[in-house]
């Protein structure tokens, strides 16, 4: 196992696009929260006194989870995790995986295990770097990772990722066709979420509060904004995490199961 998981990683790490694709997603989201609260300060004075006196406890954490930032994040983390799966089926060099290694779902494992531990170190690199230097802008009006709250939006974001890059995998491990797992990921991280009102019924609510993006924005919430956004049929801290969990947990057992009865 030790063999496959440093084989997983130099397959992973030496194609340029990956780290590149990294990279860039991680400035351009860090750039929008800074950005955010950049354009808190310049509009201050615009403000009315009653969003002043609640800006700190609902808005200046906010602007280190940006839903934009949030939106990179979630993207480049599902198309990579599904380029590491798909990727491989494209160009042919999955038939020699498994020559070399016929324990198929060994293989997935391992890929899995690299997959998850390099998103996590990624999400935990971009939530750390724009919680800090947003709150660094803001200044006096920011808080610290002390704030009730500061924290578990930290620990969400940078579980985001491998979460949305285990279900790129998941997804590229059943179509295995490069575009429609693009196309399908995209679609259930984003769209599905949007077109669930969980404001009439409550099964619905069930659904929409466990899509990722859904679980995400509560877990950033602090519990002044829960007050101020409060629904019919309101998401649980606890029901947020449950989702990561087992969207995680699914994905992870399509991708290595997947691959056992079904041919190249």
């Amino acid at each position: 196992m030790t063999d496959l998981l440093a084989a997983e990683w130099i397959k992973l790490w030496s194609l340029r696009s990956t780290w590149l694709g990294l990279l860039c997603s991680a400035l351009i989201a860090i750039a929008i929260c800074v950005n955010a609260s950049f354009a808190d300060l310049a509009n201050w004075a615009s403000y009315s006194p009653m969003t002043q006196e609640v800006f700190v406890p609902v808005w200046s954490i906010r602007d280190a989870f940006t839903d934009p930032a949030g939106l990179v994040l979630m993207l480049a983390a599902s198309s990579i995790g599904a380029i590491t799966v798909v990727g491989e089926y494209s160009s042919g060099l999955i038939r020699t995986t498994f020559a070399a290694v016929p324990a198929r779902r060994q293989v997935m494992a391992a890929k899995v295990m690299v997959v998850t531990a390099v998103f996590l170190a990624y999400g935990t690199a971009v939530s750390a770097a724009a919680f800090v230097l947003s709150q660094a802008v803001l200044g006096g009006k920011g808080v610290s990772i002390g704030y009730p709250g500061a924290i578990r939006a930290v620990a969400a974001s940078a579980v985001l990722a491998p979460v949305c890059a285990l279900i790129g995998m998941g997804v590229g491990a059943l179509i295995r066709h490069t575009a429609t797992t693009i196309v399908t990921s995209t679609a259930l991280l984003f769209l599905v979420p949007r077109l669930l009102d969980s404001r009439r019924y409550h099964w619905v609510a069930v659904l929409h509060d466990a899509m990722p993006a859904s679980a995400w924005d509560r877990l950033t919430e602090t519990a002044a904004e829960t007050a101020v956004n409060m629904t019919r049929f309101p998401p649980t801290i606890s029901g947020s995490w449950a989702a990561f969990a087992l969207w995680s947990l699914a994905a992870a057992v399509a991708t290595v199961l997947s691959v056992h009865r079904r041919d190249l």
